[in-house]
């Protein structure tokens, strides 16, 4: 495969992840945290780069691209912690809202926002009986996806860069 065929598969590799992501808030109704909204950004920027690197036959923007998508892979590591109770998440809007002992139901009530946030610390299962979680998932997705951008960066294509 040449660079320019490298590249173009990298940016839809790319761009599945936070599509497929957006679809199982759509089709399974499965809410996301602020974590899992981070991770999608670093995808879309690796789209875009690897769209970049397919028209300019660049391996060094196809590095790039995989770097944006480790940086995804980093966010869903961190988030994975988070959902096994190793550190706590560094966003507020991870946590659940705490109101204290002695608040009145008129203070819980003001608390809550119109719209629920999911707390980062609640893993979503999407397989039933496959304990592994959306953020697990989706750090084994990046690794590999950014691995293989990487690889194909460093090696090039077999008819060379220009090709």
């Amino acid at each position: 495969m040449t660079t320019r065929q490298h590249a173009a598969l990298v940016a839809l590799l790319s761009a599945a992840a936070p599509i497929a992501a957006l679809a199982s808030e759509r089709f399974l109704g499965m809410a996301p945290c602020a974590l899992c909204l981070w991770q999608r950004w670093p995808y879309w920027a690796a789209a875009a780069i690897a769209v970049l690197a397919a028209g300019l036959r660049s391996r060094a923007l196809l590095a790039l691209a995989g770097g944006a998508v480790l940086v995804s892979g980093a966010i869903a590591g961190l988030h994975v912690g988070v959902e096994q109770g190793w550190w706590p998440s560094p966003l507020a809007s991870c946590a659940a809202p705490d109101v204290g002992v002695a608040a009145s139901v008129d203070d819980l009530l003001r608390s809550l926002a119109a719209k629920p946030d999911k707390p980062c610390d609640a893993a979503a299962y999407p397989i039933p009986g496959l304990p592994i979680s959306l953020a697990a998932m989706n750090l084994a997705y990046a690794l590999a996806l950014g691995a293989l951008a990487l690889t194909w960066a460093g090696r090039g294509s077999r008819q060379g860069a220009r090709a």
